[in-house]
């Protein structure tokens, strides 16, 4: 069956191919939620089928005999549990399984695997409007987010994945007669190659992205031939355990174990990842979160490890041609979804005698006030603000919103009071801003995760490229904005940000913001500072997942 996938699936697979290398615009699955594209009925059977889950056992997946059934989920937006309980293993169980199902799995073509990976996308296409509201209850991203980074969005980075994968696997020829001259004789070898994976593989999940974030490393490791084992933070399963659930039943379809990609969960009483990270039978790891986690997965032996942490990201103000159009842009990145995302902007760098506006400076204090109001405003506007903000994943985000007054600076916007019409009970906080001194870089060389903002006043331009760039190197830094309109100082941001291997989107005023990252086009993180050593999706984010090995012999007669 999977050949009959292959032809099915390789006008997009090779659609997906050309979009890597030409990095312009595409996306194979559709970012508008409407009914044209999705169905009439789409949204209504995706809430139903959501909430039918609520306090219901997970039972789709193909994962026999489990030991127990456990789920801690939690609604930011009800603040009350789910109530879903998945199937839980043990960690030996997992890995026994997943041993088993390689041996299968890796003699799987490339091509075959590909199709059947891009079927499970299809499935998964099907379940959109359930997992966006699977993703709003359990990271608190407001609907629209959580519609488009857990489905379409999410999905077509795993199928940058899979092309890329499929790609690399496929670049070098399966065989080929090697023929030497040699003088009166020719030297004749038949040579072949082959891709093989490196084994057991582990994904590890976040709570605020828990299937953007997850499926690169899943479809990486699958499509290069390496059983999975996804573990989802404890408090945002949901979404991907659709996506596993879907995939298994692929798997099954074509006659494959569904051990092969395989959903594990924290026990109430027993968190299970660094047992499963530990075991020298996991090959691979993908790990996105904290820092602290993120350097020990990066410190395990045997293991090849691609990690995404925390980074401080800097916002560089220099001169601007519309300061009010800057400003309502900087305010949308940082309330996007209350400021819990990887790319969100913290410091803001701005010369202590002003930017450059047209031809006139417009002075420090002046451009600090109209950053603060251009949240303000956003925060209060009724139609935009709870759709824009969400609520808050974790309590402790909240805390320590509420205790950034312990940074030591001028405080511009405190009140994180921000009440959701739509849900009354739901944790949210709005941006604050506090003013710090260039000279108080331990107020601002650490990630401060949630809605808090940053200005530092910088002596000028320089000073504010040299700390955003030192910030980058030594804590790392997953984006940077810059505003500029003179060339040099560009090419000196340029210049600087990219030794500290981060990327600079310059000069962003209408709609598309720094924390946006195009999959086809943008590679989401560089693996070039301490922010995380891997980059999706580059070639290398799926060669370590396989080595390969050659064969040859002399060719008789």
């Amino acid at each position: 069956m999977a050949t009959n996938l292959a032809s099915k699936h390789q006008t997009t697979l090779d659609t997906a191919v050309r979009a890597l290398h030409e990095r312009t615009f595409f996306a194979h699955y559709p970012e508008n939620p409407s009914p044209e594209v999705y169905g009439e009925n789409a949204d209504k059977e995706g809430r139903e089928k959501y909430t039918s889950r609520l306090d219901n056992k997970f039972d789709e997946l193909l994962q026999e005999n489990p030991e127990n059934w456990a789920g801690q989920e939690e609604s930011p937006y009800e603040q009350q549990p789910l109530g879903i309980k998945y199937p839980f293993f043990a960690p030996e169980t997992l890995i026994s399984r997943a041993e088993e199902a390689y041996h299968q799995w890796r003699k799987v073509k490339p091509a075959d695997r590909a199709a059947i990976l891009v079927e499970s996308l299809e499935r998964m296409k099907a379940r959109f409007f359930e997992i966006a509201y699977a993703t709003m209850h359990t990271t608190g991203q407001a609907y629209m987010m959580s519609f488009q980074a857990s489905g379409p969005h999410a999905a077509d980075r795993a199928l940058e994945a899979i092309a890329s994968g499929y790609e690399e696997q496929t670049r070098f020829p399966e065989s080929t007669e090697w023929e030497k001259p040699m003088g009166k004789y020719n030297l004749k070898l038949n040579k072949s190659w082959k891709a093989v994976p490196k084994g057991v593989a582990l994904v590890i999940g976040c709570s605020t992205f828990p299937t953007w974030n997850t499926v690169p490393g899943m479809y990486a490791s699958l499509v290069t031939g390496n059983p999975v084992i996804v573990k989802p933070h404890p408090k945002a399963v949901l979404p991907i355990a659709i996506v596993v659930a879907e995939l298994q039943k692929v798997l099954a379809e074509n006659g494959l174990n569904p051990n092969i990609c395989q959903l594990a969960v924290d026990a109430d009483d027993r968190l299970i990842t660094k047992e499963l990270a530990e075991n020298p039978k996991v090959k691979l790891i993908d790990y996105t979160g904290g820092t602290e986690f993120g350097n020990y997965i990066e410190s395990l032996k045997g293991k090849t490890v691609f990690t995404e942490k925390a980074g401080v990201n800097s916002i560089i103000l220099d001169s601007v041609d519309d300061l009010d159009k800057v400003a309502q842009n900087l305010a949308f990145s940082v309330s996007l979804y209350s400021g819990q995302m990887c790319t969100a902007p913290q410091n803001f760098f701005i010369p202590e005698g002003g930017i450059k506006v047209g031809g006139e400076t417009v002075p420090y204090e002046e451009v600090v006030q109209k950053i603060a109001d251009a949240v303000t405003g956003l925060v209060n506007n009724p139609k935009a603000g709870p759709h824009i903000l969400g609520a808050i994943q974790n309590p402790a985000t909240t805390e320590r919103v509420k205790g950034a007054a312990t940074i030591g600076g001028n405080a511009v916007l405190t009140t994180c009071d921000f009440s959701n019409p739509m849900f009354a009970n739901a944790r949210t906080c709005s941006p604050v801003i506090y003013e710090v001194e260039a000279s108080n870089k331990e107020s601002y060389s650490r990630e401060l995760f949630g809605p808090i903002m940053l200005i530092i006043k910088t002596k000028d331009t320089d000073q504010s490229i040299e700390l955003a760039s030192d910030m980058a190197r030594e804590h790392g830094a997953i984006s940077c904005g810059a505003y500029t309109t003179d060339p040099v100082v560009k090419e000196k941001i340029m210049d600087e940000m990219s030794l500290a291997g981060t990327p600079v989107s310059f000069n962003l005023t209408g709609g598309i913001f720094v924390n946006q990252n195009a999959s086809f086009s943008d590679f989401h993180v560089t693996g070039g500072n301490p922010a995380g050593n891997a980059s999706f999706t580059n070639p290398e984010f799926v060669i370590k997942r396989f080595t390969w090995v050659g064969f040859r012999e002399p060719v008789v007669g």
